[in-house]
């Protein structure tokens, strides 16, 4: 089974969403097939198949989560430090071609949002950044095309 990398805030957090979902989206979910059912013929019911898929949707997510959290590797971010780029480092690239400067932290999948900020340790930049330091060049294969940065800052915040 392979770890999941996350950070102590994201794991908390998805704990917090799964007891979320089974205290009261559950329950929630069974109320809305009783009523439902109230409603006479299942077969011609809408919201009695609607209610049934959000059961499925609810189970299947719980379950997702429930597993990563299994396999889940803490890592707390505070404690790490150096010059190298690893999980959890924030990294400031500049674009070699337009001068843009970027910056991104490197986290788990399931708290990574660009708008934040936040990617993927799976994603092509991350996994391009693992390893490199200061003053490093990096080529990128993106779907749109090779991105070419340069490494001004590592830290760990």
């Amino acid at each position: 089974m392979d770890k999941v990398p996350m950070t102590a805030g994201a794991y908390e957090a998805i704990m917090a969403e799964i007891k979320t979902m089974k205290s009261v989206e559950r329950p929630r979910i069974v109320k809305a097939i009783a009523e439902a059912r109230e409603h006479g013929d299942l077969s011609e019911n809408a919201e009695y198949h609607a209610a049934k898929e959000q059961q499925g949707l609810n189970e299947a997510r719980i379950a997702e989560f429930e597993d990563s959290m299994s396999r889940a590797e803490v890592i707390d971010v505070s404690k790490l430090s150096g010059d190298t780029i690893k999980f959890g480092a924030t990294v400031k690239l500049v674009d070699e071609d337009t001068d843009d400067e970027t910056t991104y932290q490197i986290v788990g999948e399931f708290e990574a949002d660009v708008k934040q900020g936040k990617i993927s340790i799976t994603s092509p930049i991350a996994r391009a950044l693992i390893s490199k330091t200061i003053g490093d060049s990096v080529e990128v294969n993106t779907p749109g095309g090779g991105k070419s940065y340069e490494v001004l800052d590592v830290s760990f915040i």
